[in-house]
């Protein structure tokens, strides 16, 4: 086992631990002396671990209910939001209790957020079950749903009171949800560690199993560090958005259907790298995103993407925030006018 301490307004640990799911209740027990838990999860995710973890939660004396919705990105709504809190509601879930998120990056932010809504807070845990979780969305605080806005557009940061992440849950993951989380991963390597990002560039989908438990706790370590700085996404945060200015553009312009978030931040990696970077980092990074089965680009024309980058959270009055890596290992945020980031990438 291995543990990482978040260092935030609200301090946490991430235990990193094999079969550290069927031990869920007994490391949750030990930051609460919550009488009832309430567990949110997917469909699929609910089907696979549900049992393991509600069990757990009952041996260590917590009264268990749960909450189910079908899986997938279209799930992350304002419709299934309301669902939760008036499950919470029904089920007299208080301040006191303890709400666990079970699941992707989706069950953790909707959980994370109605967590953070419902009573105006109540503490929750994550329980990550995909690679994209356990390195990025489960660690630091973002919670938000979909709006037909855009992405993440209505949310609250609320930290987590601990994270578990079990590295063999990554073993049930078809190979599309794996390579979904590599490319976060590769993110990671990008902006913050060269050692990192050559280690995933060694293997391949096929053999990046055997080096998973040090790419999780490398990926993380890198996450609190950034968070710690800045918790609330004002100024050196956003260098963990590398990718995902024109990567959520991807997600809405596909409707949030048959394109994953991994799948965005994939592509507009690469595609910020070709505009701003060396022909050898880009080879590079298409390269090594080549090897994980992630898209390096789109057909789709970039008039039709623009539209969705004017939502991006990182826009300000006129202006938006993305991020490029000159260098393998070092990020810089650059800011320019929206008038300015479209001529970019019409040229």
């Amino acid at each position: 086992m291995k543990t990482i301490h978040v260092n935030t307004s609200h301090p946490y640990d991430v235990i990193i631990e094999r079969d550290g799911i069927k031990k869920s209740g007994k490391y949750i027990r030990k930051i609460t002396g919550a009488s009832k838990a309430a567990v949110i999860t997917d469909d699929i995710v609910g089907a696979l671990y549900g049992k393991i973890v509600t069990d757990s939660l009952e041996k260590n004396g917590f009264e268990c209910s749960t909450f189910t919705f079908p899986n997938g990105e279209q799930s992350k709504n304002l419709s299934v939001f309301g669902e939760i809190l008036d499950f919470l509601c029904e089920n007299s879930i208080t301040r006191s209790d303890i709400i666990i998120a079970l699941g992707g990056g989706v069950v953790g932010d909707i959980t994370g957020f109605a967590s953070a809504s419902y009573l105006r807070g109540v503490d929750f845990v994550q329980i990550p079950t995909t690679l994209l979780a356990q390195i990025d969305s489960s660690v630091g605080g973002k919670t938000a749903i979909d709006i037909k806005g855009g992405k993440n557009l209505a949310g609250a940061f609320k930290q987590p009171a601990l994270v578990i992440c079990d590295s063999n849950t990554l073993k049930t993951l078809t190979p599309e949800i794996l390579s979904d989380g590599m490319a976060e991963a590769v993110k990671y390597g990008m902006i913050r560690d060269k050692n990192l990002f050559e280690l995933i560039n060694n293997h391949t989908s096929a053999t990046i199993h055997e080096a998973m438990d040090d790419l999780i706790y490398t990926c993380i370590d890198i996450k609190r560090d950034v968070v710690e700085h800045d918790e609330f996404d004002k100024g050196e945060r956003m260098i963990l958005n590398f990718g995902h200015t024109l990567g959520h553009a991807l997600e809405g312009w596909h409707e949030y259907t048959n394109f994953t978030h991994g799948m965005g931040v994939s592509a507009g990696m690469c595609m910020i790298t070709e505009k701003l970077c060396s022909p050898e980092i880009h080879e590079k990074l298409k390269n090594c995103l080549e090897k994980y089965s992630l898209p390096t680009g789109t057909d789709i024309p970039i008039n039709e993407l623009l539209p969705f980058c004017y939502r991006d959270k990182k826009r300000t009055s006129g202006s938006l925030s993305y991020i490029v890596c000159k260098t393998i290992g070092s990020a810089e945020i650059v800011k320019v006018t929206i008038e300015e980031f479209c001529r970019l990438m019409e040229e």
